[in-house]
């Protein structure tokens, strides 16, 4: 179960100096719903991260498995985060909920928060209660698999009501009847009845629609999806992104995609942010990055979707070898022993640094102008 603080709340320092305390209680909370992602044209993004580095410390090695990731996500807009598996899409989705340990883990640069009345929150800076005030609030997570996540003891229901015991202070008949509504609103049938179901009596699709009230109860401003549709067939899949896009419409939140398949990004990413080994190599509006990716690992990423027109003699297309162990990483480009582009005694030894084209995009590689 998620630990439970205090109700009253924690009080914060925004970064601007004013201190404020946080929406937790019930009346007021539900008096502002409507204005809690109130951001006016022009004040900024909701989350602006800068610099991100993690690293984990062990007693042989410092391990940093995100490096320097830097992006922002505007209101009502989607981020999609991409890459292959160990890549360092969740670790940075997890730093960014403040949910990794520390120690081992050592988090720096700056993940910036903006909310509802424009002040700016730099959540390195908050304490472990006080980002719990935000967590599940604001700020909320879909984490990847629900069946690892949903508590196995208690009713659905009973899970989505203790979200809005912690934030909303609502009583019990209040949190089942708002529960069950949510139920109803990600599109479970029979939603009464099912919020007394335990998770292993629901189907997977459902599983994902229970997570997906979980973090949407409190209506948060920003939802990091962390591979929502993973393990789910392509039918169930559709109706859960067109699920959250229309939730997205109906609450205004900005949101963190984070997945591996390209073929979703264009479905619900406004931006896409393209990781490998821990770096950012790619960035930019996902119309652009899909028609004309500069870097040859998002090339690569796209020339194995597989297509329905192509021939079926041919084998489908791979990227040869896996993302490296970042305790033995690659000299120069992290990607060049994989690279079909690479230029021997230049993308070995040179590290490439990110350029900011005047077109807004970003790339990591020495050659994306040649190619």
């Amino acid at each position: 179960m998620t630990p439970q603080l205090s109700l009253a709340g924690p009080r914060l320092a925004a970064s601007d100096g004013v201190v404020c305390q946080p929406t937790v209680g019930g009346g007021q909370a539900a008096a502002d719903r409507g204005a809690r992602n109130a951001v006016a044209p022009g004040d900024g993004p909701i989350l602006e991260v800068r610099d991100l580095c993690v690293e984990f410390r062990t007693s042989k090695a410092r391990l940093r498995v995100v490096d320097g990731v830097s992006f922002a996500i505007e209101k009502g807009k989607t981020v999609a985060l991409v890459g292959e598996s160990g890549s360092g899409k969740s670790v940075t989705s997890l730093a960014i909920m403040g949910l990794l340990q520390q120690p081992p883990a050592a988090v720096s640069g700056e993940i910036r928060f903006r909310d509802a009345a424009g002040r700016q929150w730099q959540f390195l800076e908050l304490s472990d209660n006080e980002m719990r005030a935000f967590r599940g609030d604001r700020v909320s997570m879909i984490f990847q698999e629900p069946m690892t996540s949903l508590n196995p003891v208690h009713t659905v229901g009973d899970q989505i009501s203790e979200v809005l015991l912690i934030h909303r202070r609502m009583k019990r008949a209040q949190r089942r009847e708002a529960a069950i509504r949510m139920l109803e609103r990600v599109g479970i049938p029979e939603a009464a009845r099912r919020a007394e179901a335990y998770p292993h009596e629901l189907s997977g699709g459902m599983r994902q629609r229970v997570m997906i009230g979980m973090a949407l109860a409190c209506e948060p401003s920003l939802l990091i999806a962390d591979e929502p549709t993973t393990a789910l067939d392509v039918t169930i899949q559709a109706q859960i992104l067109n699920d959250l896009k229309s939730l997205q419409r109906e609450m205004g939140m900005a949101m963190l995609f984070v997945t591996h398949d390209l073929g979703v990004v264009s479905e619900v990413a406004h931006s896409v942010v393209v990781m490998y080994a821990g770096q950012v190599v790619e960035s930019g509006p996902t119309a652009e990055i899909l028609q004309s990716p500069r870097h040859p690992y998002t090339r690569a990423l796209l020339a194995s979707i597989p297509r329905a027109s192509a021939d079926r003699e041919q084998p489908l297309t791979a990227i040869p070898g896996t993302v490296p162990d970042l305790a033995h990483a690659p000299a120069g480009c992290r990607f060049h022993p994989r690279c079909s582009q690479a230029v021997q005694g230049r993308c070995d030894v040179q590290v490439p640094a990110t350029e900011s084209p005047a077109d807004g995009r970003t790339v990591r590689c020495l050659r994306w102008r040649e190619l």
